[in-house]
């Protein structure tokens, strides 16, 4: 927050003193409320469970099939539930709906709906709602990145393409309480496909009768563990225990208030005063806190990887493009600028996800792009007369404000410069306006993150299929769609997992990414809380938290 790091050049004492109050002013209930005449009230305001977090960012959107970031993912997983949702042990349970059959053939699912599935304003949660919402997500005048997740489903990608009619998307409220659906084909992983957030139901009344219910807590309708009643944008925002929800009797907290502070050593001073409840770890406090076996490390299942615009001098060039992938050194990046015990990325998939031999898919796959630093000369010197330059156009490496993203690119520009001898312009850009103008491709070069949609390798891999707005590189191979498309249809898991196999190396031979790291999930938390499920797929879970 601009408010805070203008604070940080008066001293650390002020900026301590700042940080505690607009965190209270940021809709957090005061610790020590002043007595009131009212035993009875004050004695029901201590006994409150109120739980402090940062968000980091302002949510990109609580419209569930365009808040399909890591920023909107984890307040949205608490206001909202689908028909299942990811269990303590990561696993897709049953959640808005009791119970599902599945075909002889595997492909329809017969979902039946809890009768005591509300929303937040009273309405039954129906099949229809959740017929509006996934044919929604598929509109193409929706406009949702995470469209291509329900093309498993007949006739979705039809529809979103234009090709088709919405009526042919086999999705149907059999009964207001039964919703059907079919698939062009068995998929192991549906379950946990729509467990996430863009295949939440939508309250069609609310939505017909104000297309910006999500915009604001006091039109907001959903259906989940929590209800959003405050947001104050660019802030903070605040949920409360959901009464209508069916599982209400799970949930133990009363309250959860959430700050949007974009600096790390900012949060983490909040929770040394007491103002938040969890914090990340800053980058140079990480060796010391380690030592003293402070944070959690827990799997996440992701990337930190940077896109080339292929459609952008000089980076239409391959050779080119994998000079500066080769002039990266991953290990550097984990050892010295994180700090968090993360990974070194030399492929996309993450670790984790075994084939059809109970082999993991990383290590069998294995390092597709390492630091080469004289091949990288050579190939940055075979690009350049490729393209006919005698300079290299100039570089611009763009990324999202943040202090761990400016630590990562400008350790980035001095391994270009001293590995190629390229010095390479940085600039950065607020979040929501960098994730709109890379979409567009109007970066050359440009900082990205990829959490896992559902457990799966294929969720990795489809994003780089031609035109898909998770694509954002211009890139295209019409083999890498093929071996995409048909691993997607493919039953038979040794031959589906030879096909993601095969599609990850052709991403690597035409490098329109470069990989740094994968994720882990490390967190500073107060002893009180307990309860708090963070999903490796990127979604934090407050259902089972407490505060004591």
């Amino acid at each position: 927050m601009k408010r805070f790091l203008s604070l940080l050049l008066t001293g650390l004492l002020v900026f301590v003193l700042a940080a505690c109050t607009a965190n209270q002013n940021a809709g957090n209930e005061p610790k020590d409320k002043d007595k009131d005449k009212d035993e009875g009230k004050t004695e029901e305001v201590a006994a409150e469970k109120v739980l402090y977090l940062n968000n980091s960012m302002e949510p990109t959107s609580f419209d569930p099939p365009i808040g399909f970031d890591s920023v909107s993912w984890s307040p949205l997983n608490n206001l909202m539930e689908g028909l299942t949702r990811l269990g303590k042990n990561h696993d897709p349970e049953a959640a808005t709906a009791e119970k599902w059959e599945v075909s002889d053939d595997g492909k329809t699912y017969t979902f039946h709906i809890r009768e005591n599935a509300k929303w937040s304003n009273g309405d039954d949660v129906t099949a229809g709602d959740f017929v509006f919402a996934w044919k929604r997500l598929l509109d193409p005048n929706t406009g949702s990145p995470a469209a291509f997740l329900g093309y498993f489903i007949e006739g979705a990608e039809a529809f979103n393409n234009g090709e088709g009619p919405a009526d042919n998307v086999k999705v149907k409220a059999v009964d207001a309480k039964t919703f059907e659906v079919t698939l062009t084909s068995p998929q192991a992983y549906f379950l946990s496909v729509i467990t996430n957030p863009a295949f939440f139901p939508i309250n069609e009344k609310v939505a017909t009768a104000n297309p910006k219910w999500f915009a604001e807590a006091a039109s907001f309708v959903g259906n989940g563990p929590f209800n959003l009643t405050e947001w104050e944008h660019d802030s903070h925002f605040v949920m409360e225990k959901n009464d209508q929800y069916w599982d209400a009797g799970t949930v133990k907290l009363d309250k959860v208030n959430w700050a949007i502070v974009d600096d790390t050593n900012t949060e983490y001073q909040m929770f040394q005063t007491g103002n938040l409840d969890t914090s990340a770890v800053p980058a140079d406090l990480s060796e010391q806190l380690f030592k003293e076996g402070k944070p959690k490390v827990e799997d996440q299942a992701g990337d930190y990887f940077y896109r080339f615009n292929v459609t952008m001098e000089p980076f239409q060039n391959v050779n080119i493009r994998k000079a500066f992938a080769m002039a990266i050194d991953q290990q550097q990046i984990v050892d010295f600028v994180t700090k968090k015990g993360e990974k070194p990325a030399y492929g996309f998939v993450a670790y984790g996800f075994n084939d059809a031999n109970g082999k993991d898919f990383r290590e069998t796959s294995g390092d597709l792009v390492k630091t080469n630093v004289e091949e990288a000369k050579a190939l940055l010197k075979k690009g350049m007369e490729e393209e006919g330059y005698t300079t290299l156009p100039e570089v611009t490496l763009t990324y999202s404000t943040s202090d761990t993203h400016k630590s990562i690119a400008e350790a980035l520009q001095q391994m270009f410069k001293d590995n190629l001898g390229v010095e390479v312009k940085l600039a950065n850009m607020e979040w929501n306006v960098f994730g709109e103008e890379q979409k567009a491709l109007k970066f050359q070069f440009s900082r990205s993150s990829f959490l896992a949609d559902y457990a799966d390798p294929i969720n990795f891999l489809e994003n780089f299929q031609t035109g898909l707005s998770m694509n954002r590189t211009g890139w295209s191979n019409a083999e890498y769609d093929k071996l995409i498309k048909d691993a997607k249809n493919e039953a038979d898991e040794a031959k589906r997992y030879e096909m993601m196999y095969k599609a990850e190396k052709i991403l690597f031979e035409e490098m329109p990414i470069v990989p740094l790291y994968f994720y882990n999930q490390v967190t500073l938390e107060n002893e009180a809380v307990t309860g708090i499920v963070r999903h490796p797929v990127g979604y934090t879970e407050l259902k089972w938290a407490d505060k004591n």
